[in-house]
């Protein structure tokens, strides 16, 4: 994922902004004293991109895959169009607790860009369906040249949503965010209809690191540079979740990217372990009990 890379990642200031001022009382309304449902996972199984990660003679890259995290952040659905037996066969294949989050189709987004788009979205739901209660939250990605002049759009698309399927969005335009007027009826709509705001962290796009949150689910998108930032980058996240988790943030859902993605498993087991121990989880280390592979001597 190469989406906010830049040549020199040592001259970005990578401080986590503040929360937004609404965060907190988003997060407070359902406060308890439960631990969150904590998903960490990569966004792809395939050995060309998480190469190293998977034992020699490993026949399914995704019934090993999910063995070592819990859940996965499914970019295939939005290049593919996937048909209902697929989605069966990922079920069968995964462990009881596994979980997918699947990216809309770019049809949806991109190509019809939330026009008219009903149909497509029910078909899609259908298929995916199959995942049952392996299906996480499903989100929407939009073009970087979608904009607020367009908000129509997305108030229909957010308000016909199954309210079934838990649903998140992530606008990349700038002015979703810049602008007050917008981002606050931005804000409103998706907080009404329980939608999560997704947050991006990555290192050319800083103004869309906008840290709120508009309902109980911490959606992010971690995009690394393969630079040592990356690790103390983590460490600031591992300490803002655990600001949430104090204030009743119920679900966390965070997936890892890397410009060069083979390195994203090995980054995702450092990030685990600092959630196991700062949030008092037990998220299973990706290869700790495979001593020979070539990730687990990196750690």
């Amino acid at each position: 994922m190469k989406f906010g890379s830049v040549d020199n990642p040592e001259n970005i200031d990578f401080t986590l902004p503040i929360d937004h001022i609404d965060t907190l009382r988003v997060l407070n309304k359902v406060k308890d004293d439960n631990l969150p449902e904590i998903y960490v996972g990569c966004a792809k199984w395939n050995k060309t991109d998480l190469k190293g990660f998977y034992p020699k003679g490993t026949k399914d890259e995704l019934e090993y895959y999910s063995r070592q995290f819990n859940s996965i952040e499914l970019n295939a659905t939005f290049y593919r169009i996937f048909p209902a037996d697929t989605f069966s066969g990922w079920y069968d294949k995964t462990p009881k607790n596994f979980k997918f989050f699947p990216k809309l189709n770019q049809e949806i987004s991109h190509w019809k860009r939330l026009n008219e788009v009903s149909a497509i979205v029910e078909d899609y739901l259908n298929n995916a369906s199959n995942l049952q209660e392996k299906l996480g939250t499903i989100f929407l990605q939009m073009h970087n040249n979608f904009a607020p002049k367009d908000f129509n759009r997305v108030v229909e698309f957010v308000e016909r949503w199954p309210k079934e399927f838990p649903l998140a969005i992530e606008f990349r335009h700038t002015d979703w965010y810049n602008n007050e007027t917008v981002s606050n009826q931005l804000y409103d709509l998706l907080e009404t209809n329980n939608v999560s705001n997704v947050l991006v962290d990555t290192a050319g796009r800083r103004d869309l690191l906008h840290m709120r949150l508009t309902n109980p689910t911490a959606f992010v998108r971690f995009v690394g540079a393969n630079h040592p930032s990356d690790y103390t980058r983590l460490d600031d996240w591992v300490k803002r979740l655990k600001e949430w988790q104090e204030q009743g943030v119920n679900e966390i859902d965070f997936f890892i990217h890397q410009n060069i993605e083979k390195e994203s498993p090995l980054l995702s087991s450092y990030f685990i372990k600092k959630l196991n121990k700062e949030l008092g989880c037990q998220l299973k280390i990706p290869n700790e009990d495979n001593n020979d592979n070539s990730q687990q001597k990196l750690l």
